[in-house]
């Protein structure tokens, strides 16, 4: 089952962020700039993302795994090659769009 429309919409947004951050267009205050890794076969990929607190501490945890600092990395690291590597906006979030277009309601 797919999520949510928001939650989608939520998904888009902190992926523009990440890109943006990538390409130095916002202030980085996640530290997230430096664990971009090079092109590769996947295109740009993020590091795996820092972990801060143990899950013991559940509501912590889920403040902490629900912001951009933490669900970005994972959100970058699933586009494929073509649209992470982008080099404009207008060319990054038309073809996240299509690519998010392709998962049905």
């Amino acid at each position: 089952k797919n999520p949510p429309k928001y939650i989608r919409k939520q998904w888009y947004q902190r992926r523009v962020r990440a890109w943006k951050i990538y390409h130095g267009l916002v202030p980085d205050s996640t530290g997230m700039r430096q664990d971009f890794d090079s092109e590769g076969r996947l295109g740009v990929q993020l590091k795996n993302p820092p972990k801060y607190i143990s899950k013991a501490d559940t509501k912590r945890a889920n403040h902490l795994f629900a912001s951009f600092g933490v669900q970005a990395y994972s959100l970058w690291n699933k586009l494929p090659a073509k649209v992470n590597s982008c080099s404009t906006l207008d060319s990054f979030k038309s073809a996240l769009g299509v690519f998010l277009d392709s998962f049905h309601d």
